[in-house]
């Protein structure tokens, strides 16, 4: 497939019904569920029963060949709110892992469990972060060790920083199958709802996106069945039989959600970004200072022009690694990283020129730039910091095992 930049009429539509949907019913609900710092179910429940939020939206969006509509749709939902719109789309990033890791039968069987329904809607998590082992993968502690007489597997550890940690009605959990292996003897479970000895801690309390629930979860000899291993357990043993023979092994689970979600971590980081752009402009046409609209200063105007084309350059990249993971294009350069590694970037000084050319009233909660300035930082934080994805495009485009 080649490469266009005009979008077709499918993803024209999808497009304005995503962002029909942020402006007349995530945006009015924003500062509300940021101050309180709750899960905006109702907000989740709409989504649902017009179809914004469940399998059939994602198998959708993703079944496009250009790749684009997922990121479109996150650059819309996004606009609306950071916090609502990662409460809503937080469960991705579970069924990412399941289609990354996940044979057809799993994801058809779990996939759907994620979400639940519109009358009752559920979420999914995704477990892999740990107190001693956050960009360094490898580190992971949480051991998985395989009850060959009763076909299960028991999982002992700790997660943290997990979205929707605890509150999901699906886990999916990297666990270390093997130490001496490092991140290859690793392998990714499914914990079913209800299963014992997976316990979440309290919300923690977040500089942004305060709407999205954020926990650290406990494994404590929680047995799942043999099922419930990502890939089943052949395909584990021939892969960790290369990497003990010290063949080339297939990457490991947590890496390929994360190469498959950072064009669409991208997106969101840029919603964030245009909103704040989007509502400077405005601001600097109305303000008036020594008789004129502060935006024909040309400190503000550059600043300005500088916000809308970085934002652009921002979407570009995500738009090309959107396509290039769609049609199985190598990352020969780290594009995907590149993609989020901008994106990242541009949304934090895109939201703090937004707050300082709205000068004090962009301190107060009175203006939403104020919120969309803590929910950007962490776009150069999470899944994978911009450390991590400079490290990751120094290795591709050197060939050299940096460190």
């Amino acid at each position: 497939m080649e490469f266009w930049l005009d979008l077709n009429e499918e993803q024209r539509d999808l497009r304005e019904w995503v962002h029909g949907f942020a402006e007349g019913v995530v945006r009015p609900a924003a500062a509300e569920w940021d101050e309180r710092e709750q899960t905006p179910w109702p907000v989740i429940q709409e989504a649902a029963k017009i179809g914004l939020y469940g399998f059939e939206f994602l198998a959708n969006t993703w079944s496009d060949p250009t790749g684009l509509s997922l990121p479109l749709a996150n650059e819309e939902l996004f606009w609306g709110d950071g916090g609502i719109a990662m409460a809503i789309s937080g469960t991705s990033l579970a069924v990412a892992a399941i289609y990354g890791s996940g044979t057809p039968e799993q994801l058809v069987e779990w996939v759907p469990q994620c979400f639940g329904d519109a009358a009752d809607p559920k979420v999914g998590a995704f477990c892999t972060t740990e107190p001693e082992a956050g960009s360094d993968v490898a580190a992971i502690r949480t051991r998985a060790v395989y009850d060959q007489t009763k076909d299960q597997w028991v999982l002992n550890g700790q997660k943290a920083y997990a979205t929707n940690g605890g509150i999901a009605n699906i886990h999916v959990v990297t666990a270390s199958v093997d130490p001496e292996l490092g991140s290859r003897g690793q392998a990714a479970f499914i914990v079913p709802p209800g299963t014992p000895g997976l316990v979440g801690t309290k919300k923690l309390k977040k500089l942004g996106l305060r709407a999205s629930h954020t926990a650290d979860i406990f494994l404590d000899d929680v047995r799942v069945p043999g099922s419930c291993l990502l890939g089943g357990k052949e395909a584990l043993d021939e892969r960790l039989a290369r990497a003990r023979s010290g063949q080339r092994a297939s990457k490991q689970a947590a890496m390929r959600t994360f190469e498959l979600s950072r064009p669409a971590v991208g997106a969101q980081a840029i919603g964030i970004a245009r909103a704040a752009y989007e509502y400077a402009l405005g601001y600097a046409k109305d303000r008036v200072q020594f008789g004129r609209p502060i935006i024909e200063n040309q400190a503000i105007a550059f600043a300005l022009a500088d916000m809308r084309t970085e934002i652009d350059a921002a979407r570009l990249l995500v738009w090309r690694a959107a396509w290039m993971g769609r049609n199985n294009r190598p990352f020969t350069a780290g594009e995907g990283s590149m993609s989020k590694l901008k994106a990242g970037e541009v949304a934090v000084a895109t939201t703090e020129k937004a707050v300082q050319i709205l000068g004090g009233a962009g301190y107060l909660r009175d203006h939403p730039v104020e919120r969309m300035y803590r929910d950007a930082k962490i776009y150069t934080i999470f899944e994978g910091t911009s450390e991590i994805q400079r490290l990751v495009i120094a290795r591709a485009i050197s060939g050299m095992p940096i460190r």
